[in-house]
């Protein structure tokens, strides 16, 4: 990079620092990512269309300071079951598109619906972060609304270095919609805010910023000088929000604060858990809250004034040190509630050999030494890992294997990494889990998403090419079986990869991939 282009760069840059509306011109069609050679030599479709067969079950509540469930984030709903009601692609001569948000970088991480089913996203390139609103059939923008700059990205524009921009999962990646469709955020000024989006009367749209909460007397904000460990403990990025039942906004650190904000009153409270970290989000029912550092799994309620309460916590084997594949070393996972009445949470630990997936009771009144209701390994010693939200429904849980995937770099050239899924399930007692199916389907590094309309487990996968090539699918596994039934793709090359962002499944049966250029979309065509 020559130094009048960083220069450029860099003032970019600082344009950014406040927050800025911009209102997009009328939707146009979309600018596809371009595919990388080799896309003619492999297969664009394998399998067959699956029959849709609805899972039985009770699906989660209503949070009900959500948009409704499977429209409001990245994990579908509040207690982060990553489930969708309605059908995602059957895969009837599935049809792939995308929209290219940038030419390096633009990846689309949280992807949420509005009431009219439009697209509200928030997009990370290398010059910012951006809230979009797009057509969901075109992937046209409407509108957009360009966040503060994250202080991880001003480093890696000064000394050319990228990677640690891989690994900070703060400055607005983690959102929500709400139950009015405004977006809310925590940027990276510490700054909590709620974004609505209105069409004029000129038929433009734009986003409109209706609340902002500093938390800068809580949360250390001097970031011009951001490294990695935080010198001095100067610089606490935000790492997510969501609401509570009663409509508090909680939020959390990367350094392990936890607090809340009152919509109503503005007042804002917090705890600082002692040297432990924080790079997931968290989940809530309507009975606590449940937030996993890098050392331990803990249920939070709120004081009458706010103030966040540990009701219990619980130590897990973090291992000892970062594997490839995770951001840091303890559990990837957002914990899921789940259960009937939400009576179990459950997340990945670090332990070096094999990663296990673990459950816990939730209940505030647990016997001592009865908290945890099973320990399960899973993948391969040596190289098992995920940096991903668990799948959950009913008393079902899916995890993949992200071991060996790094960042954008990691899988080009063919490469792979060693992959895996696999379902496990309490016993209908609780006396502990079963294993029910594994699948050998690599799925480097997304969200995955089961439709509980018809289901099928959507993964993001790549499988390791001999002349080079790097292909990208979506594909479709049977939840009951762990069958693929078949895979579409998406494109070829590091603009299709996608980097850790999520598989969502459209109200209107489309399946929307974040990946490093921008959003990819995969609906039937039949």
């Amino acid at each position: 990079m020559s130094r009048r282009t960083l220069g450029r760069a860099l003032a970019f840059t600082l344009a950014l620092a406040a927050g800025t509306a911009v209102t997009a011109p009328s939707p146009a069609s979309a600018d596809p990512i371009p595919k990388a050679p080799g896309h003619r030599l492999v297969d664009a479709y394998a399998g067959a269309p699956a029959a849709a067969r609805p899972l039985p079950g009770t699906p989660p509540p209503q949070h009900p300071h959500l948009a409704p469930n499977g429209r409001s984030g990245m994990h579908a709903d509040g207690w982060g079951s990553a489930t969708s009601a309605w059908s995602g692609p059957l895969g009837t001569r599935p049809r792939a598109d995308s929209e290219r948000m940038a030419l390096l970088g633009g990846e689309c991480a949280t992807v949420t619906f509005d009431r009219a089913g439009r697209i509200v996203t928030v997009c990370g390139t290398f010059t910012g972060f951006l809230v979009k609103l797009l057509d969901p059939r075109s992937l046209a923008t409407l509108a957009e609304y360009e966040l503060p700059q994250r202080p991880s990205t001003v480093e890696a524009i000064t000394r050319l270095d990228f990677s640690r921009i891989f690994k900070d999962t703060s400055g607005g990646a983690y959102s929500y919609l709400d139950d009015e469709d405004r977006l809310v955020l925590a940027d990276s000024r510490q700054h909590i805010v709620r974004l609505a989006h209105r069409q004029r009367p000129d038929g433009e749209w734009e986003f409109t910023v209706t609340d902002d909460w500093d938390l800068g007397e809580r949360v250390p904000h001097d970031c011009a000088t951001w490294a990695d460990p935080y010198p001095d403990g100067n610089c606490d990025p935000v790492t997510s929000v969501m609401p509570d039942w009663q409509g508090r906004i909680w939020w959390v650190t990367r350094q392990g604060r936890i607090g809340t904000v009152d919509p109503a009153t503005g007042t804002i409270r917090s705890v600082r858990l002692d040297d432990e970290e924080i790079q997931n989000s968290f989940s809530v029912a309507a009975d606590g809250v449940s937030i996993v550092s890098d050392h331990a799994l803990y249920e939070f309620t709120a004081a009458a004034d706010g103030t966040p309460v540990v009701v219990w916590r619980q130590t897990y084997d973090r291992g000892t040190g970062t594997k490839p594949g995770s951001v840091n070393q303890g559990s990837g996972t957002t914990p899921d509630i789940f259960g009937d009445g939400g009576r179990y949470v459950a997340i990945t630990d670090n332990a070096d050999d094999r990663m296990h997936v673990l459950v816990y009771r939730r209940g505030a009144d647990v016997p001592a030494g009865r908290r945890l209701v099973c320990e399960v390994p899973v993948f391969a010693s040596g190289a098992s890992t995920t940096d991903n939200s668990l799948i959950s429904w009913g008393d079902s849980l899916v995890v993949e294997n992200n071991y060996g995937y790094e960042n954008v770099s990691s899988l080009t050239f063919g490469r792979s990494v060693v992959g895996g899924v696999a379902r496990i399930d309490v016993r209908p007692d609780g006396s502990g889990c079963e294993t029910v199916w594994e699948s050998a389907e690599r799925s480097p590094s997304v969200v995955p998403k089961l439709s509980a309309g018809n289901g099928l487990v959507y993964l993001y996968t790549k499988d390791p090419h001999s002349l080079g090539v790097d292909a990208w699918y979506l594909t479709a596994v049977d939840f009951r079986t762990g069958q693929t039934r078949w895979k579409q793709l998406v494109g070829t090359g590091v603009g299709y990869d996608n980097n850790w962002a999520p598989i969502t499944l459209g109200p209107d049966g489309t399946a929307y991939i974040g990946v490093f250029n921008g959003l990819a979309a995969v609906r039937d065509d039949g």
